[in-house]
C-alpha cells in the first residue's frame, strides 16, 4: 500500500479568520490569525461548524480571578474535518470527521479503563488556557501576541490545533450541525441519564433547567421509559419546547402558590422524585433538586457548574433514609466510545436532535449567538463557518 501523501500545509502554520475575544463582554472580534502546525500527539482541525454553550457564555462574561484569560478564542463544541496529523497520531488521519471534545480520553490509565470514571488521569483537566499536555498555545494574532485556548477546543477559529486524546472519529454520515450536539451539551444529558443515573422505565424524574442540557435529560428519560418528566424552569416558554422531549409535567417556581418547588414534585410523584438532575449551576437549586428526591432511594445528579463556589448544605437524616447526591462532569461519557454510539442511534432514528437547533449564523455574525443566550432565546444557535 503506498503512503498517504501528507497535505501540503501540513507542516507549515496556516492562516486563517478567528473570532477573538480580546476584553470580558465586549463582541468577539473577527481576525486573521496564525495557527501553528500540530506537534507530536495533535490534530489540525478545519472546523465545519460550531456553537455556542452556556460554558463559554460564563467564562466570555468573567472579568477576574485566575479563570479570567484574554486575549482568547472560545468555542468547545464543534465539528470538523482533518486537516493533518502530529507524530504518533494514528487513530485518525487527513480527510476524517471528527468532533473535537474538551474531556481527554487516553484509553490506557486506570481511569479510562474503569467502569466508573470518565475522567482521564494521563491527561489531567489543568491547562485550560492552552494545550493539555505542556500548556503551550497554537494561535498567534497578526502581531504575533499568543491568543489562549478555551478547554482545549477553541472553535471560533476556522481552523484549530487538539490532542489526539480529544478528538473523536465519526461517522461521515451525520449531519455536521446535529453532530457538533453531540460534543458536550446533548451528550451530557443523555449521559447523565443513561449512565449516571440509570434511569429505568417506568421512573419519574425531575429537570431543573430546561436549557439544552435539561431537554437532553428529558430525552435520555423519554427513551429509557420513564414515565413522568418534570421540568423546572423560569420561563413558561420551555414547556411547549419541551414536550416534543418527553417533559410532561412543568413547574414555574413564579407560580406555585406558596409551596416550595419540593412540596410540588412530592405532591406530583407521591412522595417525591425517582431521579432529579440539576443543570443550571446554583447551590440553592441543587439543594431544592435533593429535597424533591425520593426517600429510600432518590438520586440527585449534578450537571450544572457552581461559579460562585456557593457550597451545598444536605439535610443528614435525608441521606440516613437512602437518598444520595451525585456530580457528573460531562454526563459520565467517555467521549471515544459513547458519542459513536449515540451518532449510531441518531441515524437509526432513536435519538432526536434536531429539536436543539433552533438558530443558525455565519461566522461573521457570531455575536448574534451570545446576544441570543443573553435574551434566553432559544437553545441552541449554530455557526457556520462556510456558509
Amino acid at each position: 500500500m503506498a503512503d498517504k501523501v501528507p497535505s501540503e500545509s501540513a507542516a507549515k502554520p496556516i492562516r486563517c479568520k478567528a473570532a477573538i475575544s480580546r476584553i470580558p463582554g465586549d463582541p468577539l472580534v473577527i481576525e486573521e490569525i496564525e495557527v501553528a502546525p500540530p506537534q507530536a500527539w495533535e490534530v489540525r482541525i478545519k472546523i465545519l461548524c460550531t456553537s455556542l454553550c452556556h460554558t463559554d457564555f460564563t467564562f466570555w462574561k468573567m472579568a477576574s480571578g485566575p479563570a479570567s484569560v484574554f486575549p482568547r478564542i472560545f468555542g468547545h463544541e464543534a465539528v470538523g474535518v482533518v486537516e493533518s496529523v502530529g507524530e504518533h497520531v494514528e487513530e485518525v488521519k487527513e480527510g476524517d470527521m471528527v468532533l473535537p471534545v474538551f474531556l481527554p480520553s487516553c484509553g490506557k490509565c486506570r481511569d479510562c479503563k474503569s467502569l466508573k470514571s470518565n475522567i482521564c488521569s494521563e491527561i489531567p483537566l489543568e491547562n485550560y488556557n492552552g494545550m493539555p499536555r505542556d500548556g503551550s498555545s497554537r494561535f498567534r494574532d497578526s502581531n504575533g501576541e499568543t491568543l489562549h485556548h478555551f478547554l482545549f477546543v477553541s472553535s471560533f477559529t476556522e481552523y484549530t490545533v487538539v490532542d489526539v486524546e480529544q478528538v473523536v472519529k465519526i461517522s461521515p454520515q451525520v449531519p455536521a450541525d446535529k453532530a457538533c450536539l453531540l460534543s458536550c451539551g446533548v451528550s451530557t444529558g443523555i449521559g447523565a441519564v443513561w449512565k449516571v443515573a440509570e434511569v429505568e422505565a417506568g421512573s419519574t424524574v425531575a429537570i431543573f433547567g430546561l436549557g439544552a442540557v435539561g431537554l437532553a435529560v428529558a430525552e435520555g428519560a423519554r427513551l429509557r421509559g420513564a414515565t413522568k418528566i418534570i421540568g423546572v424552569d423560569l420561563n413558561p416558554d420551555k414547556f411547549e419546547l419541551g414536550k416534543q422531549f418527553g417533559v410532561t409535567d412543568f413547574i414555574n417556581p413564579i407560580t406555585c402558590a406558596g409551596q416550595s418547588v419540593s412540596e410540588v414534585i412530592k405532591e406530583m410523584t407521591d412522595g417525591g422524585a425517582d431521579y432529579c438532575f440539576e443543570c443550571i449551576g446554583l447551590a440553592p437549586l441543587m439543594q431544592d433538586a435533593f429535597s424533591s428526591s425520593r426517600q429510600g432511594w432518590g438520586k440527585t445528579v449534578i450537571l450544572g457548574v457552581e461559579m460562585h463556589g456557593s457550597p451545598v448544605s444536605i439535610n443528614t437524616f435525608e441521606i440516613l433514609r437512602g437518598k444520595s447526591v451525585t456530580g457528573s462532569l460531562c454526563g459520565g461519557v467517555k467521549p471515544k466510545s459513547d458519542i459513536p454510539l449515540f451518532i449510531q442511534k441518531y441515524l437509526h432514528k432513536e435519538l432526536s436532535l434536531d429539536g436543539f437547533i433552533t438558530h443558525e449564523v455565519n461566522f461573521r455574525d457570531i455575536n448574534k449567538a451570545f446576544d441570543l443566550l443573553t435574551r434566553r432565546e432559544g437553545l441552541r444557535c449554530i455557526v457556520w463557518m462556510d456558509k
